[in-house]
C-alpha cells in the first residue's frame, strides 16, 4: 500500500505526518526551530532552520512509522503563508525570511495601495494590502535594503523554499499565492497588472499550480539518503489554512469550519469567486481546483480564554496540578453552572486589537454589564460567548455575500469542550460537527499528495474517505433566540466604544 508524507512548515516548527491510502495516520514527527525578533514588531526566520527542521521531522516520522520507506509515493507541502524568502541568481538565500506576523511594512502597504489603487487591488486580488502579506515585504526590501534588493532573482513562500530544496523546482500553488497581494484571485494566476504597476519582475515569481498537481520529484540524492524511491512525487500543496480545510473536509458548498485556537478562523467554501469590497474578510483560491474560500480572522479567540486562565484563573491552574486535570476543564465546569448570557455580562474579545470585521489595531477587550452579583463562572462563560460572537461576525459577513452555510465543522481547542461546542451551535444557528483533525494542515497536504498520485480522483473524494466526524450538536431554538438578543447588544458595543479606543491606547 502506498503512503504519503504531509509536511507543514509552521512558525514554531515543522510537522511531518505519514498517511496511508485509507486516509489513516500512521506516524508523525515534529521539530521546533527559533523565531527572531531583531526589532520591535519584526519577525524573521532563517530558511536553513526550516530545512533542518523539515528533515528532522521527516526522520522522526519515518523512524517511528514501521513501514517500508519505498512505499512513500508522494509528498504534499503546506506551511505558514505570506513570508518572503529572497534568493539570488545562484539560489542562495539573501537575508532572513520576513514572516506573516511581521508588522514593519505599514508605509509600504500605503505605498502599494496608492500605486495600484484600492478598488483595483480589491477587484484583482480580493483583499486589501496588509502588513503581513508578501508584496509589502518586497517593497520594504527595496526601500530599506537596496543592496539586497538588487540581488533578488526569486521570491518564494516558506513551503516553496522547502520544495526548492527537495526538488530543485521553483513552484507554488494558487492558495498560498493568493496571500501575496500580487495574485489575480478570480483568474488564479499572477497578476501582470499589479506586478507591472509595482515595477517588479514576473520571473521573480514561481510557476503556479493547482494544489494536487505534481510540481516535481524528490531529488535522487535525497531519496537515497532517506531510503525512498526516486519516483516520489511532490505536489503543489497549499497555504496552511487551505490545507487545513482539506483535512477538515471543507470541500463542498455549504460547509464552513470554525477554528478556535489562539486566533479564530472562519473558513467558508465557495464554488464561485466572491469578494467583499469592504475588505472585511479575505477571498483566496482554495486548495480544491477551480474553487475559492472566504475567510474571517479574529486575533484573540482561544487567546482570550488563555489570558483569563493566566490572569484570573490561578486557583484553577494550581488545582489542576493536584487533580491532574486541565485548568481549562476546571474553568469550563464552572461556566456550565451559568445560564446563557451570564446574567447580562458581555465580553468583547479585542485583547490584541481586531482583524475581522473591524481591522482596528486600537480595539481593546471589555467586560460590559459587570455587577456585584457576577462571579468568576459568569466571567468564564462570557469569555466563551464573546469569542463565539466574534466568530459569528465573520459568519454574518459570509451570509451577506450569499455564500451558503449549512454545517459548521468545529476544530481547534474550542472544539474540545462540549460546552463551547454547544455555545457555538446555538450562536451560529447551524448544526455543528466536531471533526478529528489533530494533525491539521499536514494531514491535508498528505491527502493532496494522494490525489496527485491518483489514489483519489478528486480532493472531495479523498476527504470523504479520510475525514472523520466525532460529534454533532443541533442548535437549541430557545437558546438561539436568547443569544440573538445578546448578539445585537454585542454588535452595538464596538461602534459605541470605538472613539475611546485610540484615546486609551495613547495612555502610557
Amino acid at each position: 500500500m502506498n503512503t504519503f508524507l504531509g509536511i507543514d512548515v509552521g512558525t514554531t516548527g515543522c510537522k511531518a505526518v505519514l498517511v496511508n491510502e485509507e486516509g489513516e495516520l500512521i506516524a508523525k514527527g515534529i521539530e521546533e526551530y527559533p523565531l527572531y525578533t531583531p526589532r520591535p514588531n519584526w519577525a524573521e526566520q532563517d530558511p536553513a532552520d526550516w530545512v533542518r527542521g523539515t528533515f528532522q521531522a521527516i526522520k522522526k516520522t519515518l523512524d517511528s512509522a514501521g513501514v517500508d520507506r519505498k512505499s512513500i509515493a508522494g509528498i504534499g507541502l503546506t506551511g505558514q503563508m505570506h513570508g518572503s524568502v529572497f534568493l539570488d541568481q545562484k539560489g542562495e538565500v539573501i537575508r532572513p525570511a520576513i514572516l506573516w506576523c511581521d508588522q514593519r511594512t505599514a508605509k509600504e502597504c500605503e505605498e502599494i495601495t496608492r500605486i495600484v489603487g484600492q478598488e483595483n487591488m480589491m477587484r484583482i486580488n480580493g483583499n486589501p494590502v496588509l502588513a503581513g502579506f508578501t508584496a509589502p515585504k518586497i517593497y520594504w526590501l527595496k526601500n530599506n535594503e537596496p543592496d539586497h534588493y538588487a540581488r533578488v532573482a526569486k521570491v518564494l513562500l516558506p513551503k516553496d523554499y522547502i520544495r526548492f530544496c527537495l526538488t530543485g523546482d521553483f513552484a507554488t500553488d494558487v492558495s498560498d499565492a493568493s496571500g501575496t497581494s500580487l495574485f489575480d484571485v478570480p483568474h488564479r494566476k499572477w497578476s501582470e497588472e499589479i506586478i507591472s504597476a509595482l515595477d517588479l519582475k514576473m520571473d521573480w515569481f514561481p510557476r503556479c499550480y493547482e494544489s494536487p498537481e505534481i510540481t516535481g520529484y524528490l531529488k535522487k540524492d535525497l531519496a537515497g539518503q532517506l531510503g525512498m524511491s526516486e519516483k516520489v512525487i511532490v505536489v503543489a500543496g497549499g497555504g496552511d489554512n487551505a490545507a487545513g480545510a482539506i483535512g477538515t473536509g471543507i470541500v463542498k458548498s455549504g460547509l464552513v469550519s470554525a477554528s478556535i485556537g489562539t486566533s479564530g478562523v472562519v473558513f467558508a467554501f465557495s464554488d464561485e469567486v466572491k469578494i467583499d469590497m469592504k475588505g472585511r474578510v479575505h477571498t483566496f483560491c482554495h486548495a480544491v481546483p477551480g474553487k475559492w474560500h472566504v475567510m474571517g480572522v479574529m486575533l484573540a479567540a482561544g487567546g482570550s480564554f488563555r489570558w483569563f486562565r493566566d490572569v484570573l484563573g490561578m486557583d484553577e491552574k494550581n488545582l489542576s496540578t493536584l487533580l491532574e486535570k486541565d485548568a481549562y476543564e476546571l474553568l469550563t465546569q464552572e461556566a456550565e453552572k451559568v445560564e446563557p448570557g451570564g446574567e447580562g455580562l458581555i465580553f468583547l474579545p479585542y485583547l490584541t486589537g481586531e482583524r475581522t470585521p473591524h481591522a482596528d489595531p486600537y480595539a481593546r477587550g471589555v467586560f460590559f454589564g459587570l455587577t456585584l452579583k457576577h462571579r468568576k463562572n459568569e466571567m468564564v462563560r462570557s469569555v466563551m460567548e464573546g469569542v463565539t460572537f466574534g466568530m459569528r461576525d465573520s459568519l454574518e459577513i459570509i451570509r451577506e455575500m450569499n455564500i451558503p452555510i449549512r454545517e459548521v465543522m468545529a476544530i481547534g481547542g474550542g472544539a474540545k469542550s462540549s460546552l463551547w461546542r454547544s455555545i457555538q451551535a446555538d450562536i451560529y444557528q447551524v448544526p455543528l460537527y466536531q471533526v478529528k483533525v489533530d494533525e491539521g494542515p499536514a494531514f491535508g497536504a498528505a491527502l493532496l499528495a494522494a490525489v496527485g498520485k491518483g489514489v483519489f480522483k478528486t480532493v472531495p473524494q479523498a476527504c470523504e474517505k479520510a475525514v472523520r466526524v466525532l460529534d454533532k450538536i443541533l442548535p437549541d431554538p430557545d437558546q438561539n433566540a436568547r443569544y440573538n438578543e445578546i448578539y445585537g447588544i454585542y454588535r452595538d458595543l464596538y461602534p459605541a466604544l470605538k472613539p475611546f479606543y485610540k484615546r486609551v491606547a495613547n495612555i502610557r
